[in-house]
């Protein structure tokens, strides 16, 4: 491979990516979070029902395996990203580590669903993190590997529509599955055919072995830290996101119990799925919309800052309006904060990585602020539930960190 070569791969990229490419690494992206979001909407909380020992709550089985998993996935994201970032296969850095991660994703899906005991559906699940991260992190790579900064936020905005339609698709195939064994084996299969048409169809860029930074187990986990001194504008978009997707993830944590007891809603996990799929069209008509405004002004941090106060007052209604029709109109507006959110922030994020040898490293360690959350979430979520008020205060809380996270995207200094 030529010196040109190199610099086109890591190259700040100029050229505009076409509709045939970006619907593919979108439809990838929507096969993973299928992959996850079958189980974490559905899957997961009818197991822990079915496999919590006698005394022990339901709710804190789904939280100790939740926490396991999103605790694998805060190491894999990085860890894998910087494997990409290093790696010199004629398939380029990213497609080996998605066709590794989405295999193995469907592989342990399908394990998961033998699970017999909560050990080993905390094991299942922790395999699932592990392997569909190492995907996701190549995928999440590919946007500031081949997308010119003016064009980020409207592909953003595809990436984020993909991942709102397959949080539908998992949610849809594990309803529809005919049962746990059914359901995460449908959604395994999906995973593995939303990945082919990129793999197959588009070529990625190689990086020469002698451009590589250093591979050492010391080089790849010193470089894992990035230091909030040198680069305080990551620090405060990745502070951003990891507070706006921790009051998310507070407010979706036990929405299966809070609709079933709590509303009494007759079969929880077809009115999950009703949810859903309000927050996935309503997602939709902004998502996209919200990239592309925020390309033409190029500035994201007004969005982000209007997409975190709108969420914040959805979450407020479920505090505050605990019937089946504040629960539609949360949704609804849960979806409208969440469409420009996913699409700018992503965007603001390509735009405060240190460097471009490192991008799918940073990007984990920046993810981490995606999977931290769940780890999060349901430590704080269960006393709050059991202790200190019920579902009310639960929402009220998840609303009150959402909004300090919208606030503080006015730190960043270096983008708009």
């Amino acid at each position: 491979m030529s010196g040109a070569a190199a610099q086109t791969a890591l190259a700040e990229p100029s050229e505009r990516v076409g509709r045939a490419w970006t619907a593919s690494l979108s439809l990838v992206n929507g096969a993973i979070w299928a992959g996850w979001y079958g189980p974490i909407q559905i899957l997961l909380a009818l197991q822990a029902a079915e496999l919590a020992p006698t005394g022990t709550a339901k709710e804190s089985v789904l939280a100790w395996v939740t926490g396991a998993g999103a605790a694998v996935s805060m190491v894999a994201n990085p860890l894998f990203g910087a494997l990409s970032d290093r790696t010199t296969s004629r398939l380029g850095r990213r497609t080996p580590w998605i066709v590794a991660g989405v295999a193995g994703g469907a592989v342990a899906l399908v394990l998961l669903a033998g699970a017999r005991s909560v050990a080993a559906m905390a094991v299942g699940w922790c395999g699932v993190q592990l392997t569909l991260n190492a995907a996701f992190a190549a995928v999440t790579a590919a946007l500031p590997d081949r997308v010119p900064p003016g064009q980020r936020g409207a592909v953003g905005g595809w990436l984020g529509a993909a991942q709102i339609l397959g949080v539908v698709a998992g949610t849809g195939l594990a309803t529809a599955g005919g049962g746990l064994a059914g359901g995460y084996r449908a959604c395994a299969a999906f995973a593995v055919l939303g990945a082919l048409p990129y793999v197959l169809l588009h070529r990625d860029l190689v990086l020469p072995a002698g451009r590589r930074p250093a591979a050492g187990p010391v080089a790849v986990l010193r470089g894992l830290w990035i230091s909030p001194r040198r680069h305080p504008d990551l620090a405060w978009a990745w502070l951003t996101r990891l507070l706006i997707n921790l009051g998310n993830a507070l407010a979706l944590l036990y929405l299966l119990y809070y609709l079933r007891d709590v509303l009494r809603r007759p079969d929880p996990g077809g009115v999950v799925l009703v949810l859903t799929a309000l927050n996935g069209v309503t997602l939709l008509g902004t998502v996209v919309v919200g990239g592309i405004w925020s390309d033409r002004t190029g500035r994201r941090k007004p969005f982000v800052l209007g997409a975190g106060v709108i969420m914040a007052a959805a979450t407020g209604l479920l505090a505050g309006w605990q019937t089946w029709t504040g629960a539609l109109c949360a949704a609804a507006l849960l979806g409208v904060g969440f469409g420009v959110f996913t699409s700018v922030d992503l965007a603001l994020m390509t735009e405060v990585l240190p460097a471009a040898a490192d991008r799918a490293k940073d990007l984990g360690v920046i993810n981490i602020a995606n999977s931290l959350p769940q780890v999060a979430a349901p430590v704080l979520a269960a006393p709050l539930v059991h202790h200190l008020g019920g579902y009310r205060v639960l929402y009220a809380v998840a609303a009150a960190i959402g909004l300090v996270g919208a606030l503080l995207v006015r730190r960043i200094r270096g983008v708009a």
